[in-house]
């Protein structure tokens, strides 16, 4: 048998000897969300002086990284997000950073056939098992087509890591790496749910009564994909699954209430699968080891065929804007940056082909500005240059703490009545003067 500890301390180099790799120009490829490195990025930052240029790939981060507190940072670095959280969002709208349009499920495919080769890929990992192997944790995603087309593979090893149980594409062999960085074994990165909300509460009371037992159910992360978790965790539903892009602390709520067994699921059953994961430190004690969870690479858990071989499939997400003729956008805001597509569209899409399945997409109706206004979520049309991330063909159930509509099947006017009955009342007659403009008003409708 081949002596896999041998052929580790061959591989094994500090983390300033990674960075030591790095070259003006280059591209870097960085694991997905709390599986991005915390050693290695130290150590790059450090060589900021000497460096120019250097393109760094990744998304849903956790944290800011050190790279970007350096002076001039984007003078030496560049971030391209797959997905951005509020750190990324800062970058991109200080011109270091740039969005990468995805849907997320075709990632893996995009490094093996669209993608030129990163000069290098670093990802956190748990430290190798007797095998040989250094699992992805929570972040399995694309980080084995990451790896698998990169010049160079560096694995940083975390203790705190969580070794998650999957199927395939879910570790990476001594073999296959070229070099090894110890860290200094720095905790998980959390990543916060927010507060639930009164709205937030009010939108989980309308979704909860639809969701049957048996049910298979995916969640974003915010207050209220954690409210209709904290609602099922008190609720009398039972044997539900879960088939998630990203697992987060609800699922642990309602797992250990006693309402998650898998047991009705059509494929996977009795596993939580997901694509990634991140939250509290509570979530990654959960998962560590449990054969329970089933962490996934990216191109099977959001692809629509999967989603759609999972009966009574239930999808909730969180939106931006919608507008009147029924359209999405859960990426931006007029021109600003906010997330990215993600899996969003897969799942409302594959939730719609589910045998009993839907989707919900939620948000409150309103928000409040900087300057004390208040402003309408549901919009006329959407901010010139907002991108549609749902569109008004495939959007199912829209809800606000105002009500819940299914728009399947409805005229341009009867979309329109619908969305105006979900708005909040102080913009209602404004958006019917605007659907009228439009010519997508009825003098008999009433709201």
């Amino acid at each position: 048998m081949a002596d896999f500890h041998q052929e580790y301390r061959e591989k094994l180099i500090t983390a300033a000897e990674a960075a030591a790799l790095v070259h003006s120009g280059d591209w870097i490829d960085l694991g997905w969300s709390a599986c991005t490195p915390h050693a290695f990025d130290k150590a790059l930052a450090a060589r900021a002086e000497e460096l120019s240029d250097v393109k760094l790939r990744g998304g849903v981060l956790c944290r800011s990284l050190a790279i970007f507190d350096v002076p001039n940072a984007g003078e030496h670095f560049n971030w391209y997000s797959f997905h951005a959280t509020g750190p990324e969002r800062k970058w991109i709208a200080n011109g270091c950073g740039y969005y990468i349009p995805v849907r997320y499920s075709e990632v893996p495919r995009y490094y093996r056939e669209n993608l030129a080769p990163a000069d290098g890929a670093v990802v956190l990992c748990s430290p190798m098992d007797e095998f040989g192997y250094f699992n992805f944790g929570v972040s399995a995603s694309a980080n084995a087509a990451m790896c698998e087309t990169a010049k160079k593979v560096v694995v940083e090893v975390n203790e705190n890591v969580p070794r998650c149980h999957g199927g395939f594409e879910h570790c990476i062999h001594i073999s296959q790496v070229d070099f090894v960085v110890e860290s200094e074994n720095e905790p998980m990165d959390a990543i916060a749910a927010g507060p639930i909300s009164e709205v937030d509460r009010k939108v989980a009371e309308l979704i909860v009564p639809q969701i049957p037992n048996g049910a298979c159910l995916q969640l974003g992360i915010g207050g209220m994909p954690n409210a209709v978790g904290a609602m099922i965790s008190e609720s009398d539903l039972k044997d539900l699954g879960v088939h998630t892009e990203m697992y987060v602390d609800a699922f642990v709520d309602m797992a250990k209430a006693g309402k998650i067994t898998g047991a009705k699921k059509n494929i996977d059953r009795g596993r939580q699968v997901f694509a990634f994961g991140a939250g509290s430190q509570k979530l990654y004690d959960y998962v560590n080891d449990n054969p329970e969870c089933m962490s996934a690479p990216v191109d099977y858990v959001n692809d629509i065929r999967t989603i759609a071989a999972l009966d009574n499939f239930i999808s909730i997400n969180n939106a931006v804007d919608f507008d009147l003729f029924g359209q999405v956008s859960s990426e931006t805001s007029g021109v600003r940056h906010i997330s990215g597509a993600g899996g969003q569209l897969d799942f409302v899409l594959g939730a719609y082909l589910s045998k009993g399945g839907k989707s919900f997409i939620c948000c409150s109706s309103t928000f409040t500005s900087k300057d004390g206004k208040l402003h309408s979520r549901i919009l006329p049309t959407l901010h010139e240059g907002s991108v549609v991330t749902d569109t008004r063909a495939n959007a199912q159930y829209l809800v606000t703490e105002y009500g819940c509509v299914c728009l399947k099947g409805l005229a341009t006017w009867q979309r329109a009545e619908a969305l105006i009955s979900i708005a909040h009342p102080d913009f209602r007659d404004e958006l019917i003067r605007e659907a009228e403009k439009m010519k997508i008003w009825k003098p008999s409708n009433k709201i």
